[in-house]
């Protein structure tokens, strides 16, 4: 697959808006917790002749943890990861100490502007491996 960088102007804010300028990225404890209620997922923005795609990265999120919903020009992903956890086995049987949580967890929320050519009536979406597609048609 090719990958173009977005720069027309109807892509191009939405990549703005995708970008890790927030505060939370940028003000993590010393344990990595994020300081406010909710963390931002990644994501990669694409394009082609006929829709958009978004590739959120959600891994360890179960599907029934999303939510995708889309008013008017807005399009917003909610939803909750846990704490990431391992069964305890042999040798590793106790509970173990938190020396570095870099990974998110608790509520997350993402929501961006639509292109003004997004067909609403189109839009679809499928988790696999950890990855949320959401698929944008062109009207």
């Amino acid at each position: 697959m090719t990958i173009k960088l977005a720069s027309e102007a109807s892509f191009g804010s939405i990549a703005r808006q995708f970008g890790k300028l927030d505060p939370l990225h940028a003000a993590k404890s010393y344990f990595g917790f994020p300081p406010g209620d909710a963390w931002t997922p990644n994501v990669n923005l694409y394009e082609s002749e006929a829709c958009y795609l978004v590739a959120v990265d959600l891994a360890g999120v179960e599907k029934s943890q999303i939510d995708v919903t889309v008013h008017g020009q807005r399009l917003k992903l909610t939803g909750t990861r846990e704490v990431p956890t391992k069964e305890p086995s042999e040798p590793c049987s106790q509970r173990p100490r938190v020396h570095l949580m870099e990974i998110d967890h608790g509520p997350f929320s993402r929501e961006v502007e639509l292109p003004a050519d997004v067909d609403h009536d189109r839009i679809a979406a499928s988790f696999n491996n950890g990855l949320l597609w959401i698929e944008l048609p062109k009207k």
